[in-house]
This record gives C-alpha cells, sequence and structure tokens, in this order.
C-alpha cells in the first residue's frame, strides 16, 4: 500500500489493488432481492458486504452488487479493481461485448460505467460455483426481509 499526502498534509492511504467477486439475485423474478460483496485485497483483510436493496429484479440486483464493489473501491482509494461476476449480462454489458439497450437497467450501467473511470477497472465472468461466498452473502440479504 502507498502512502500519498492530503491538502493538509494527513497521510492517504491508496491501495494498490482489489479483487472483488459479486453477485446478486432475487427470491423471485422480480422479488425479494440482496446483494453479495467479497473484496480482497485490502491490508485488514477481506470485507464482506450482504445487503437487502428491496423488491427488485435479478439483473438489477446483480448491477448493485457491482456499484457497490465499485464504490467501495473508490472509497479506500484503490488504483486497481477487478471483477469477478456470475452474471454474463452485467460482463457484457460492462465489456462493451452487449450495448445495455434496457431502461431499467442503464442508469445502474452508466454508473458503474462512470465509477470504473476512476480505477484501473476490469471484469471476467466466472461460475456460480466459483463465486460461492458472494452468493451465500446475497441470499443471506435476501432472505433476511423475505421472512
Amino acid at each position: 500500500m502507498a502512502s500519498l499526502r492530503a491538502r493538509r498534509g494527513e497521510p492517504i492511504e491508496v491501495m494498490s489493488e482489489l479483487v472483488a467477486y459479486v453477485d446478486g439475485g432475487s427470491l423471485g423474478n422480480p422479488g425479494p432481492s440482496g446483494i453479495g460483496v467479497v473484496i480482497k485485497g485490502g491490508e485488514s483483510g477481506p470485507i464482506r458486504i450482504a445487503k437487502w436493496i428491496g423488491h427488485q429484479d435479478n439483473n438489477v440486483a446483480e448491477y448493485a452488487a457491482l456499484m457497490e464493489a465499485l464504490q467501495c473501491a473508490v472509497a479506500l482509494n484503490a488504483r486497481k479493481l477487478h471483477v469477478y461476476s456470475d452474471s454474463q449480462v452485467v460482463v457484457r454489458q460492462m465489456t462493451g461485448e452487449y450495448t445495455c439497450r434496457s431502461p431499467r437497467l442503464y442508469s445502474l450501467h452508466w454508473t458503474c460505467r462512470k465509477l470504473a473511470r476512476a480505477l484501473s477497472f476490469s471484469i471476467s465472468h466466472v461460475p456460480r460455483k466459483d463465486n460461492a461466498e458472494a452468493n451465500r452473502l446475497a441470499q443471506k440479504a435476501q432472505r433476511q426481509r423475505a421472512n
């Protein structure tokens, strides 16, 4: 981790490289929804986030998970973020392979692209089995409010 100086002389910690595993889902489509995020590479160990996001569909939840990871990386002053997601739609839209034409996803997609420009950002698709921890966190968040 590098250290920079803020205007007033206090050090600002800069994370060099973070890796995030993200997942979002809903019980029903749409239905009670949650996100799960695991961010690795921080000095104090992995960051785990499980958050209820209301009544949404699966694709909105997947984008919300990505946005949470991006916001966290920016807040941690990361220089680089690589994201693993099991959502092919999100990965292909974020890499430009697919165009985002959905009105309900467009603002989320735009916000994620804007946040990603603050970092050296990359994203890859992983099978669901390789994203198990983020999936568990998302399911935990869904069930907290569904019961």
